[in-house]
């Protein structure tokens, strides 16, 4: 405590030094030598020739002196001066003296028990416990709106009829185990908790939490890697078909498509369902047409932004459809003496497909990869798919959504190659093209002389969370492998559900 003036001296008796009188009424008051202030002449005792002189009215004290109510003499002796100390201040209390009523509701570890409540609303306090009786209704018990480092409150199921009513916290914007949108549910008959609060990082931490079996857990956060399915390659009734583009790729985790970076992690909330949707390839086309775009992948769930890679484009078959735009966009069609653009990307998914650009033959363009786009056709040859890109979150190194191959025709007679990542070749002279890999997004190689451009591969959905916040709860059937770097990872090469 902070004092104006001196600070009181408590409990410290001192007598001081002897004084010698003369003819005067003044004297300097010493202990040791060194001047002495007593706080007042209530708590000095003083002995003048023999006898006990009583304060303010014998003496009053000034300062480091006494002056008596008249002049002495050589004569007069002073027996002695003792000062008892600032007796009014409060010291330092016994062991064991001081009770809890005697203590401010709130202190660290000091908890006053309340009478039960039965309502079905409960501002708490710092430093309470309460018997909370849910008989006849549920409770919601609204924690305080500032706390302090050590402040404590016990909740107590009273009745045994927790299961029944359940007791809900209202964390009131502060964090409960780190996170401020979850509010935890106590629903099991006999439970009690005593919450203390840590600070402003993860706030109210329950140190004991007996049979919690139905507590809600804070968010966690969740990497994705997602894959739409690839395009299917244009298909001609002669010369060449345009590779297809291979699906959108977006990830937390590395480089996305289209030359993209990382994007932020999700945040699942506990007991929340996300919805995982696998996108399919394109289907191959008739002779004489632009190949099938592929379908979406999304993650999407309550209080997520929806991730969404987009289908992969269909290859180009010339004068009777162009290469179309996706993901990663389609390769133009060959065709002689005529050119024509690939399809366009989607912006950090992927990449555009190759263009026939070289007379007099025009080969076919590859389909655009998610690494890189799609090789122009010349004249002696036809595009290869555009590479697509690595990711490690599976815990090993795997490239997915590589662009399909152009077809081959005529002096352009072998097909391009399909990008590394699961695209499919281009058709040779007279053969279809090849289908992309299913579960990486690749795109179908284009089709040549009456042959039709190759199936778009599928997407893949991968989530990978802590071992610990894994809930098990899934639909679908995806992969589950634990323990990869503290991780689970969860692999969808179809679709399903994952319920935090």
């Amino acid at each position: 405590m902070a004092y104006i003036g001196k600070q009181p001296v408590v409990g410290n008796f001192v007598k001081l030094d002897a004084i010698v009188t003369s003819a005067t009424a003044t004297y300097n008051l010493l202990n040791g030598g060194v001047a002495y202030f007593p706080q007042t002449a209530n708590n000095c005792i003083v002995s003048l020739n023999g006898v006990i002189q009583s304060p303010t009215s014998a003496y009053t004290i000034s300062g480091s002196t006494i002056v008596f109510d008249s002049a002495l003499t050589s004569s007069d002796s002073i027996d002695f001066i003792l000062v008892l100390g600032d007796v009014l201040a409060i010291g330092t209390p016994s062991d064991g003296t001081v009770t809890s009523a005697k203590l401010a509701s709130g202190v660290a570890g000091l908890i006053a028990w309340q009478s039960i409540v039965t309502a079905a609303t409960l501002t708490a306090v710092a430093g309470r416990g309460y018997w909370i009786n849910t008989t006849s209704n549920a409770c919601t018990v609204t924690l305080p709106a500032s706390a302090t480092a050590g402040d404590t409150i016990i909740l107590v199921d009273y009745a045994r009829n927790w299961g029944t009513n359940a007791v809900t916290i209202n964390q009131n914007s502060l964090n409960f185990q780190g996170s401020s949108s979850v509010n935890p549910i106590y629903n099991t008959n006999l439970q009690s908790v005593t919450i203390v609060y840590s600070g402003a990082t993860q706030g109210w931490i329950p140190i004991v939490d007996d049979n919690v079996t139905y507590e809600t857990a804070p968010p966690y956060s969740v990497d994705f890697l997602v894959i739409a399915g690839g395009g299917s390659g244009g298909s001609t009734t002669g010369d060449d078909g345009g590779g297809a583009g291979a699906g959108g790729y977006r990830t937390s985790s590395g480089t996305s498509g289209g030359g993209g970076t990382a994007e932020s992690s999700l945040t699942f909330n506990t007991g929340t369902v996300y919805t995982i949707t696998v996108g399919a390839g394109g289907s191959a086309s008739g002779s004489l047409s632009a190949g099938n775009d592929g379908s979406n992948s999304v993650i999407s769930g309550t209080g997520l932004t929806t991730i969404t890679s987009i289908g992969g484009g269909g290859g180009g078959a010339n004068a009777a459809g162009g290469a179309r735009t996706g993901g990663s966009g389609g390769g133009a069609g060959g065709y002689v003496g005529t050119s024509y653009s690939g399809g366009a990307g989607t912006a950090n998914q992927g990449y555009a497909g190759g263009n026939n650009t070289s007379s007099p033959n025009y080969g076919s363009g590859g389909g655009g990869g998610a690494g890189a786009v799609g090789a122009n056709g010349t004249t002696s040859t036809n595009g290869a798919g555009g590479t697509g890109v690595a990711n490690s979150l599976t815990g090993s190194s795997v490239t997915r959504a590589g662009g399909g191959g152009g077809g081959g025709y005529g002096s352009n007679s072998s097909g391009g190659a399909g990008g590394t990542g699961g695209g499919g070749n281009g058709g040779n002279n007279g053969f279809d093209g090849v289908a992309g890999t299913v579960n990486t997004g690749g795109g179908g190689g284009g089709g040549a002389n009456a042959k039709i451009g190759g199936a778009g591969g599928s997407g893949v959905v991968i989530l990978s969370m802590p071992d610990a916040s894994y809930s098990g709860t899934t639909t679908g059937s995806p992969t589950v492998a634990t323990g990869v770097s503290g991780k689970t990872v969860l692999t969808f090469t179809a679709s399903g559900t994952y319920t935090a």
